[in-house]
């Protein structure tokens, strides 16, 4: 078996490969759902209806979602220059430690000043995490794969002991977890009573920025030529090393962004339990979307769904919620092969 390029697919191509790749999850998953003695179908709907069958069921999608579109876009901007950030939780949790720092009445501003301020310097601190592997690669040679990674267990380490030490509010009981942002830090409820916040809004526009730039600004131009081709890119004058500098600034500071919104808006405070694998499955939403950062929104929307469907479903029909995560893995795999399948034919000897 060998490999040989296509020519670039037709629009139609690449829209079907990721609808086959959705298929093929959801049938494989069936073979796990029959193990488990109930029906595919009546599965499905369950986990549909969980997630979408309500408008609470629809809020609390796109409240799971917000996170997922913040990592799912850190993640298409890098890897599209071909820089694996793997870190996408660390600079999650960043992002979160600077909305407590700044958030608890440190900065006596009002909140129309405080939130704009918090983003910034929560996007500024999430950047220079990363900034770090992406120096290491350029300057080293270091696999950015294995920093990044590694990254996530030092800054979860490093929250735990803030929040058993200088953070850690002396009202909670002795539960590890930091203070209540103020008000003026607090991102509003879209709806009054309700979880979905503005965090959602701010992700959806962040999406169309960044669409912007990897569309029609010169760095996105510069970003796809250094994922392309670096060598091709540095002979024709492309600052390779900086404009990898420049991706990894904008990665790590989207992703910090679902910290902050997830403290801002949702939790209210820091907890080590702040995010159960945002940035992970960031990597998932990326991929799904084809490293596309309008088609992040969609794939966010659809990886949130089966999270929150399938904790509804295995109320009712006694599977496991841990197929969501079955599902979701599967789901990558699924994609990978898709995408190679766009760019590769396979030729049998």
């Amino acid at each position: 078996m060998r490999l040989e390029p296509k020519p670039a697919p037709s629009l139609a191509l690449t829209l079907l490969f990721p609808v086959a790749a959705i298929v093929a999850t959801l049938l494989i998953t069936s073979l796990l759902v029959l193990a488990a003695g109930a029906s595919p179908l009546s599965v499905f709907y369950l986990v549909a209806k969980g997630a979408a069958g309500s408008q609470f069921a629809l809020l609390e999608t796109l409240t799971r979602a917000t996170p997922l579109i913040f990592t799912g876009l850190a993640v298409a901007v890098a890897f599209r220059a071909k820089l694996w950030n793997i870190g996408a939780e660390a600079q999650l949790y960043v992002g979160g430690i600077v909305t407590v720092v700044l958030g608890t009445g440190a900065l006596p501003l009002p909140s129309i000043v405080l939130i704009p301020v918090i983003m910034l310097v929560a996007m500024i601190a999430g950047g220079l995490l990363l900034l770090g592997p992406a120096a290491l690669k350029t300057r080293f040679g270091v696999d950015e794969v294995v920093t990044t990674l590694l990254l996530n267990f030092i800054v979860l380490l490093f929250v735990s002991m803030l929040l058993e030490g200088v953070l850690k509010d002396p009202m909670g009981l002795g539960w590890p977890q930091s203070q209540k942002v103020i008000a003026e830090a607090q991102l509003p409820r879209i709806i009054q009573g309700k979880r979905l916040h503005y965090g959602f809004v701010i992700a959806l526009v962040s999406a169309i920025v960044v669409w912007v730039i990897m569309k029609k600004a010169v760095l996105g131009y510069e970003m796809r030529a250094v994922g392309h081709n670096p060598e091709g890119a540095r002979f024709v004058g492309i600052p390779v090393n900086r404009v990898l500098m420049k991706t990894a600034l904008l990665s790590g500071g989207l992703a910090a962004l679902a910290g902050f919104s997830e403290v801002s808006g949702l939790k209210g405070n820091l907890t080590l339990d702040l995010s159960p694998g945002y940035g992970y499955s960031g990597i998932v939403v990326a991929m799904l979307a084809m490293l596309n950062p309008l088609g992040v929104i969609a794939s966010a929307i659809f990886v949130a769904g089966i999270f929150v469907g399938a904790d509804a479903m295995s109320r009712t029909a006694k599977v496991p919620s841990y197929i969501a995560d079955v599902m979701v893995a599967t789901s990558l795999l699924t994609m990978v092969v898709a995408i190679l399948l766009t760019r590769f034919k396979v030729r049998w000897r």
